[in-house]
């Protein structure tokens, strides 16, 4: 490619898109589950649709105009001295696996519309700058956060009788988790079960009780951070403990809780997991499959139950990932009220089907993101 694609403008729109009624917990469960700070609020206080969204378009020299997404909770003055600083900037002179940025929780949203733009501009579909797509479709699981025992079994039924095979909840200590996999196991056989306590399962003493429960009723497909990540030696004792696969969920946008590549590598050298979840943006992820594929582990592509611009970035990482053969966290569409996407993802339960078409593949609703929009910033 010789003809320059410059960086000509950004539009940011900041969205704020709720979940739908009920969907997210038992209404006498309301446990808020974004895990960060938000402003003075502390860790576990503020709920993930409470926050907004930015979506970008960037601009492009030869017309084409690119699509990105951010994680809930950006930061907008890293935002848009990010944003001036591409301005003018040439994709073919970036280093697409380590773009000419901060380390930032902003770097994946500017990275996806990066690499839409250079894709669309060759006129591939993303997957293609990874290598090329291994499936054609993703399995995904369905998700829930905190549910009582009574509610739990006919909620998980309803999924199940669209296709879904696998359901994901958040759980902690409070929580009856065993008393969920024999409802469940009740109202929906056959149905398995991720349980995600995002590490407040606290100790090996709270957990090995809880595995061999949940051994007894055979349901569960994995465990996911049951404690803290840095007890990697329990984690490896658990695991050897646990019939249950263990799972860790290195996520590469938790900038701030120091989590990077290389705790992959630290993992698999102490034993200490059957395989992981991952987050990151593109080059990252690819980079943690190679990781886990020489391991021979698996993976699934994890999520912060986001809009479709990221998940369609998600589908094709996980296409083109060979670890990535557990079922993934792509359920954002289910969640919330809309996707901002004018033909939504394709999801046959239990698969997403990855999009077609150069660059990521979907466009934006312009209805949709006139009405959830609330703010709108243009650089350039």
């Amino acid at each position: 490619m010789t003809n320059r694609l410059t960086i000509r403008r950004f539009t940011f729109d900041e969205v704020l898109v709720p979940a739908h009624p009920g969907v997210i917990n038992s209404a006498s469960l309301p446990k808020p589950i974004h895990m960060l700070p938000v402003g003075a609020k502390p860790s576990w206080s503020t709920q993930f649709d409470e926050l907004s969204k930015l979506v970008v378009r960037l601009e492009l020299s030869n017309g084409v105009t690119a699509l990105g997404e951010f994680y809930r909770g950006h930061t907008w003055s890293t935002v848009t001295e990010v944003a001036e600083a591409l301005l003018g900037a040439d994709l073919n002179e970036m280093r697409l696996s380590a773009l000419p940025l901060p380390l930032c929780r902003e770097y994946d949203g500017f990275e996806c519309a990066i690499w839409d733009g250079y894709a669309k501009s060759l006129g591939v579909p993303l997957h293609r700058l990874l290598g090329g797509k291994v499936r054609d479709a993703v399995e995904v699981s369905a998700w829930s956060s905190h549910r009582t025992v009574d509610e739990v079994g006919p909620w998980t039924r309803q999924y199940l009788d669209q296709g879904f095979r696998c359901i994901k909840f958040k759980a902690d200590l409070e929580d009856d988790a065993a008393g969920w996999s024999e409802a469940i196991a009740r109202h929906a056989p056959g149905m398995k079960i991720i349980y995600d306590p995002n590490q407040r399962w606290e100790n090996m003493g709270h957990t090995k009780r809880i595995i061999r429960d949940l051994e007894k009723v055979g349901n569960t497909l994995l465990l996911e951070d049951p404690i803290p990540k840095w007890m990697v030696l329990d984690y490896a004792e658990l695991r050897s403990f646990s019939s249950i696969p263990i799972t860790q969920h290195v996520s590469l946008p938790y900038v701030y809780q120091g989590q990077r590549v290389h705790d992959v590598i630290n993992l698999v050298q102490h034993n200490a997991v059957d395989g992981f979840n991952f987050n990151a943006g593109l080059a990252k992820f690819q980079q943690m499959d190679g990781i886990a594929s020489a391991a021979n582990v698996c993976c699934f592509h994890g999520s912060e139950i986001d809009l479709g611009i990221l998940e369609a970035m998600y589908l094709h990482q996980a296409a083109a990932a060979p670890s990535c053969l557990w079922p993934s966290d792509i359920f954002g569409r289910m969640i919330r009220e809309h996707d901002l996407l004018q033909t939504p993802l394709r999801i046959d339960a239990p698969y997403a089907y990855v999009p077609s078409g150069p660059g990521l593949g979907v466009s934006l609703d312009p209805a949709a993101l006139e009405k959830y929009r609330i703010k709108q910033v243009v650089i350039g």
